[in-house]
């Protein structure tokens, strides 16, 4: 090696042993979800399917980055809730009851996987196969994904199979039982409709559970559907519906959609009930990677707070606290970073991250990392020379007041909009205050966002959106955004505040678990004093 990658490999290593953290020395980590864990999922899942009925789930597709090259692989999180696998082209079947495949042996879920391949293997790393996915993740029907298309499975003796409808984001390879092949032959199995509409379909099931005297109501619902999808308003049966003005036209309807309804036994809206209602509340066991997933990305807020000076570019900004994530073992972040300097941290989702240098702006830094499939969401805003100005501070304390209202809102029992509305109130009345508004309504030009959602195996994870049960985890994130040349004093221009912490919900309260990250100002103030161990890490000038 030359000179100045030795140099640089050097420093590398230097800065490594700054980092005092713990590191996994294993072979590989060994505190995954258990097989029983997964399995218990399974079961909860077949207690909450309609009798008669089976369950299809399907792994993730691969995504082609460029050319022949593809993005690192991510198991769809349902898929890994159920499994445990890790790998694509594999599909999982629950079933209501037990099934008898004629030679007297019973089953009530079959799992199909990829096949082991030594030369795939060989580039792409170890499969687990049929019989690595019995021992391991504790299946005992287990087959090669290519067994798919010759399972003796009978779709259409099932009064309904239920399953998420497909995105058409897969494609085509060589393998002939790939994602593919196996939705492919899923709807051959089950005379899956060309025109299959599953909004249509969710819509229709709606009618078709209504009681006649709720069916105002429920039109009403429709019609706010009806009015964002102009493919559903030309639905003769919807429209019909929601613009009946007596019960027997809608009851007449009602019949005309049992008609459609029973034309095939398809369900794909029951999953998504059924998952979102048990992802919703997490187990000890779910917590115990949530947590840390939530503390590695608190760490990472209080490194880069200690790190942080004018001249650090977004991009760097951003590698220190993946870089974090990475020495604590965490695999991937739980969605693209997002560090915007000034201006730029008033674009919601800013992923570029490009700013050369931050100068002497507020730091807007949304990141979480992700720990074996838990992911964080923890957002700083921090001055990048160490010291809020009088008017970053007053915007900032606003935007902290109304994330403590937030969260004090985030209570067992209490409805799911309960935290953004204590939290509008807030940002609100010291808008108001600043001569920043004059009337209420206009808070929502700089507070455009809702304040919470569930956290768990996606950064915004499945729920039931109703009232917040015990065990529940949320994300409280209220924010100002004061882009330059809006409507109000040239002072403000560029400031963008946002604090985000993960909750969890508990019959004691809310705890904050992502308090090791300081929040107010003085706090942060007085972090940013400190020294960090990055201060001697400086790679060669390159031209």
């Amino acid at each position: 090696m030359n000179m100045i990658y030795q140099h640089s490999a050097m420093l590398l290593f230097a800065i490594l042993q700054l980092f005092s953290l713990p590191a996994i020395a294993q072979d590989a980590a060994t505190d995954f979800l258990s097989a029983d864990f997964h399995r218990g999922r399974r079961e909860l899942v077949r207690k909450m399917m309609p009798e008669n009925s089976v369950a299809v789930f399907f792994a993730n597709a691969e995504r082609n980055r460029a050319n022949d090259v593809d993005y690192i692989y991510h198991q769809n999180p349902d898929f890994y809730y159920l499994t445990g696998y890790k790998e694509p082209n594999a599909v999982l079947l629950i079933f209501s009851e037990d099934q008898n495949d004629g030679s007297n042996s019973v089953y009530d879920e079959v799992l199909y996987v990829q096949e082991r391949d030594p030369r795939a293997e060989q580039w792409n790393g170890k499969r687990l196969g049929v019989e690595g996915a019995k021992s391991t993740l504790g299946f005992k029907t287990v087959f090669n994904g290519s067994e798919f298309a010759k399972a003796s499975t009978e779709f259409k003796n099932f009064d309904s199979v239920l399953f998420f409808d497909f995105e058409n984001d897969y494609r085509d390879s060589k393998d002939t039982a790939d994602l593919f092949d196996l939705i492919r032959n899923f709807k051959e199995k089950t005379d899956y409709p060309a025109d299959y509409d599953p909004a249509k379909q969710r819509l229709y099931t709606m009618i078709k559970s209504t009681d006649v005297e709720n069916s105002a109501n429920v039109a009403q619902t429709l019609g706010r559907y009806l009015s964002n999808d102009d493919k559903l308003k030309e639905d003769a049966l919807l429209s019909g519906f929601v613009n009946a003005t007596d019960d027997n036209l809608r009851s007449e309807i009602k019949a005309k959609v049992d008609l459609e309804l029973s034309a095939n036994n398809l369900n794909s809206s029951k999953l998504s009930e059924i998952m979102s209602t048990l992802r919703e509340t997490k187990t000890e066991a779910e917590m115990a990677l949530l947590k840390k997933a939530v503390e590695i990305s608190a760490v990472g807020q209080v490194e880069v707070m200690k790190a942080m000076h004018p001249k650090m570019s977004e991009t760097e900004i951003q590698g220190v606290h993946e870089f974090v994530y990475k020495k604590y073992g965490a695999e991937y972040e739980g969605y693209p970073s997002i560090v915007g300097g000034g201006n730029n941290g008033c674009i919601l989702h800013y992923i570029e991250n490009s700013k050369p240098e931050v100068g002497d702006d507020l730091v807007l830094m949304d990141l979480g990392a992700e720990y074996h499939g838990y992911t964080a969401d923890v957002t700083r805003t921090i001055p990048a020379n160490g010291k809020f100005t009088k008017e970053q501070k007053q915007i900032y304390d606003i935007v902290y007041n109304a994330q403590e209202a937030g969260i004090k809102a985030s209570v067992v029992g209490a409805p799911f909009q309960a935290p953004g509305q204590a939290a509008s109130q807030v940002v609100t009345e010291g808008l108001l205050q600043l001569g920043i508004i004059e009337k209420d309504d206009e808070s929502r030009t700089y507070f455009p966002h809702g304040t919470s959602h569930y956290l768990g195996l996606d950064v915004h994870d499945k729920g039931t959106y109703q009232a917040f049960k015990p065990n529940t985890v949320i994300t409280v994130e209220p924010g100002i955004y004061i882009p330059e040349g809006s409507d109000c004093d040239k002072k403000w221009w560029g400031i963008a505040v946002r604090i985000e912490d993960d909750i969890l919900i508990t019959d004691d309260g809310p705890v904050n678990l992502s308090a090791m990250a300081p929040r107010t100002t003085k706090e942060i103030e007085k972090v940013m004093s400190q020294s960090s161990a990055l201060e001697d890490f400086e790679l060669p000038v390159l031209n």
